[in-house]
């Protein structure tokens, strides 16, 4: 599988747009996006992208949350190239297939899992590729650095899920990638948030007289 940056170069405030194609560009590979940014520039970028040959660009869009600067380019990217668009979201316009989680999706040349994470909001999921160990985390806040944070149950539950797997290369919605020591940063994210979590339980409640 092929990760191109859409928006690497980007002068404008957008996320990250992840356009994933096969290694060899085969017929039956599925050209797709992992979010659409706001920045208009994606367009050329997906035209100008080696897709292979008789295939449409974008055969498929995977949002990763509803916030402007993920989902506002959804409508264009439909109306130019008609993909499948997945997504967790029902306030998005354009979704064809709600997804929930624990699914199996064909991307590129590999076949990925949706990861249902909420926490940064409630639609937000990841993009996991068991083969290559790859994570698209969307906003998802992987990295947590110190305890003593507020986190959700739905999150704790879904960063212990990803904790059991192989991440060899994290892909955020924002900034530059992380391909190195991914599962023990990923585990010490874990500890620190669990750290957290006694800590609140273990707090002593101030009782009024």
């Amino acid at each position: 599988m092929k990760v191109i940056n859409l928006t690497a170069n980007s002068n404008i405030y957008t996320a990250n747009v992840y356009l994933l194609t096969g290694d060899w560009n085969r017929m039956e590979d599925i050209n797709t996006l992992v979010d659409v940014g706001r920045d208009r520039s994606i367009l050329e970028g997906i035209n100008l992208a080696p897709t292979g040959v008789g295939k449409k660009k974008v055969e498929q869009v995977i949002i990763t949350h509803n916030h402007y600067d993920h989902a506002s380019l959804l409508s264009d990217i439909k109306n130019l190239f008609n993909p499948k668009v997945y997504a967790y979201s029902s306030f998005l316009e354009g979704v064809d297939i709600y997804v929930q989680g624990g699914e199996q999706l064909k991307v590129a040349d590999r076949i990925c899992e949706i990861i249902y994470t909420p926490g940064h909001s409630n639609d937000s999921i990841c993009l996991y590729c068991e083969e290559n160990g790859i994570l698209f985390a969307g906003d998802t806040p992987l990295i947590i650095r110190s305890p003593g944070g507020s986190y959700e149950e739905g999150f704790v539950d879904a960063l212990e899920s990803i904790c059991q797997r192989d991440i060899q290369t994290i892909y955020f919605g924002h900034g530059r990638p992380l391909n190195h020591a991914c599962n023990e940063v990923l585990q010490n994210s874990l500890t620190n948030v669990h750290k957290g979590i006694v800590t609140r339980a273990e707090r002593p409640v101030n009782k009024l007289k």
